[in-house]
This record gives structure tokens, C-alpha cells and sequence, in this order.
């Protein structure tokens, strides 16, 4: 039963991230990561300082 959770939690993020890490400049196959914990909070602190540096310009 855990690992349905898991299974779906995990699809959860994977399919928003393959759809905006590309915005990012980000490869969107780098959204599979998020198999492994905390690849998400990695993902989302590079998409962030991306987002930074995009509203410096």
C-alpha cells in the first residue's frame, strides 16, 4: 500500500516538473529524478535560482 502512495506522489511531481523545467532552461527529462527523495526540493532550488537570474536581466 505505501509504495502505491509513493507511485503517486512521486507521479504528482513528475508530471508539473516535465512541463516547467523546460521554461527554465532545464532539460524536462531531468523531471525523472524525482524517483529519489528530496531530488524535488534539488529540482525546485534550481528552478528558483533560474528565476533569479531571469529577472536580474
Amino acid at each position: 500500500m505505501g509504495f502505491i502512495v509513493w507511485l503517486a506522489v512521486v507521479a504528482a511531481a513528475i508530471i508539473p516538473l516535465m512541463k516547467l523545467l523546460p521554461h527554465f532552461g532545464v532539460n524536462k527529462n531531468w523531471a525523472f529524478v524525482a524517483f529519489l527523495p528530496f531530488a524535488v526540493v534539488i529540482l525546485l532550488w534550481v528552478m528558483a535560482m533560474k528565476l533569479q537570474e531571469l529577472e536580474r536581466r
